[in-house]
């Protein structure tokens, strides 16, 4: 079979705008099937992406590149087509740097068998088809001719297309921009450009020093416990709304309830994937100007508490620290060679083995360990806890989750939130152990939300302009022990409605801590905020 390099570039856009664009058009028909002239708009907007994928097509794929190149972007747009269309989610530059900096076991759950057969059906097929097929070729000139012949036609249908229904197109490009981010691959093509554009040189590059004049403004004294013991456990997907405590109907933290612990209600995340979160959540930049960059090459709030003299620990069950912990004691729970709870995967209750030890060495002084746990992971949710908390059934126990009910995925998940209850209320409990030794506090922040199929999306790593609440309305706790000076729970009590966001947890950690610095600003310290608000209470 024999066809012309146009022939196969039209052909082949048109395979991409039909086959691999089932999000988009199910988005578009969802914003715009009930107005007027809705369905002749739906109709633009397919020829007008039609028309882009010619255009990209046209100009990427020619010459001895066009079976290469069509071939790579019908394998990356079958994937990407379906996690668009089963989990409605958007492949942008962060959702790549989210992939990239996962592991194997958490990309293991994210392949299913309707995983490989969009890449057969989608991907490998079209591609052996293209592989085989006799292209024609002229001379350069006449190749030359006929290539420009269809990038102009190209532009000049986007020009119709855009005059003829410029009174759609205006509202459109300022109000629906979630739904441009559904192109399919154009989107995935452009995100993956821009990420390896952002990517930082091979070479080692020097991490910028911050809070060198750091100290301890209260220094410990004998036989008063005042040594600090802090346990900050980095959530992984954990909802507020999913929180009995905050109210939920679901009683879901039964055990962080009977230990009398502050819940901020309306605590924000940084970010909506964990590659994003978690470095934010230790940075001395806020969210509006946080980026992964700055993160790699600045110090964090880690390096000022280790520099001022604190112990400090990083215990992870999750995929990685994402550079938070590259300069202190790091360990992985995420093998049974360290973590003695492991059953179908490792359980985060087993982070908390040793510990005992490990603070008893270091009781002469200042101790954070972190714990980043694995929580409520998904798509796997099934996974994320020991049979023995399937409490709430019937479960959703498939990583493929439009095969599930809602209720049965809710079920699922709400059986995650009550295993990170009880670990939560063991890690307390440590603490309770050694209040006699030192002032002791536990604080629990979630990295980000999950979106559980509400308006048909399920996951997270949404951008952050459109992300739902549910994805950035993140769980957060704080419990202290019975020798904390200077705040207690009903100081904090006063602020635990009030607008919080990761961005206070750098000044937090150092006002635990009683380390002053430049860097410290105490109007976002959530301890010096309740202490605040304890003295303006009526």
């Amino acid at each position: 079979m024999k066809t012309t390099p146009t022939r196969l570039v039209v052909l082949s856009a048109l395979f991409m705008t039909v086959f691999l664009n089932w999000a988009f058009f199910r988005n578009a028909i969802a914003a715009f099937a009930q107005q007027p002239d809705g369905y002749l708009h739906i109709a633009s907007l397919a020829a007008l992406l039609l028309c882009l994928m010619i255009l990209i097509l046209g100009l990427l794929a020619a010459g001895r590149a066009i079976k290469p190149v069509l071939i790579v972007l019908l394998i990356i747009g079958a994937g990407t087509a379906y996690f668009m269309d089963t989990y409605n989610v958007i492949i942008d530059s962060g959702m790549i740097n989210n992939t990239m900096s996962t592991d194997w076991a958490e990309t293991r759950d994210l392949i299913t068998p309707r995983l490989l057969l969009y890449l057969g059906a989608f991907g490998l097929l079209p591609s052996w088809f293209i592989w085989k097929i006799r292209i024609e070729r002229g001379t350069l000139g006449h190749a030359l001719r006929a290539r420009a012949a269809l990038i102009l036609v190209a532009l000049a249908c986007i020009g119709a297309l855009l005059f003829a229904s410029s009174s759609f197109y205006a509202p459109y490009f300022r109000e629906h921009k979630a739904l441009r981010y559904y192109s399919n691959p154009l989107t995935p093509l452009y995100s993956l450009v821009h990420y390896l554009g952002n990517l930082n040189d091979n070479e080692p590059r020097e991490v910028a020093a911050i809070g060198t004049d750091a100290r301890i403004v209260e220094p410990d004294s004998e036989p008063h416990p005042d040594h600090e013991l802090v346990i900050m456990v980095v959530g992984e997907t954990a909802r507020a709304d999913r929180f009995s405590l905050n109210g939920y109907a679901r009683e879901t933290t039964p055990e962080l309830a009977a230990r009398h612990v502050i819940s901020f209600t309306h605590m924000s995340s940084c970010g909506t994937s964990t590659a994003v979160s978690v470095p934010c959540m230790f940075a001395i930049y806020d969210h509006d100007s946080f980026s992964d960059g700055k993160a790699k090459v600045t110090q964090n709030v880690l390096d000022i508490l280790a520099r001022a003299g604190v112990n400090v620990l990083w215990r992870d069950n999750n995929s990685s620290s994402k550079g938070v912990a590259n300069r202190i004691r790091h360990e992985d729970y995420r093998n049974a060679d360290n973590n003695p709870v492991c059953d179908s995967e490792c359980r985060d209750v087993g982070m908390l083995d040793g510990l005992q030890a490990y603070i008893d060495q270091h009781a002469d002084g200042d101790i954070l360990i972190v714990l980043h746990q694995m929580g409520s992971h998904g798509p796997a949710y099934y996974k994320r806890y020991p049979n023995t908390y399937r409490r709430f059934r019937p479960t959703c126990d498939t990583s493929q989750l439009d095969t599930c009910t809602p209720e049965s995925i809710s079920n699922t998940y709400d059986n995650t939130i009550l295993y990170t209850d009880h670990f939560l209320g063991e890690a307390i409990d440590l603490l309770r152990g050694n209040d006699a030794q030192f002032e002791t506090a536990l604080l629990y922040v979630s990295d980000h939300g999950e979106s559980l199929g509400e308006a048909g999306v399920y996951l997270h790593g949404l951008p952050y302009f459109i992300a739902p609440d549910a994805q950035t309305h993140v769980a957060a706790v704080m419990w202290l022990g019975e020798h904390f000076e200077d705040i207690d729970s009903n100081a904090l009590q006063h602020i635990a409605d009030d607008p919080l966001s990761h961005d206070n947890l750098f000044h937090t950690l150092l006002g635990l801590f009683e380390v002053r610095s430049s860097v410290y600003d105490p109007q976002r310290d959530i301890l010096q905020i309740a202490r605040t608000a304890e003295k303006s209470a009526p």
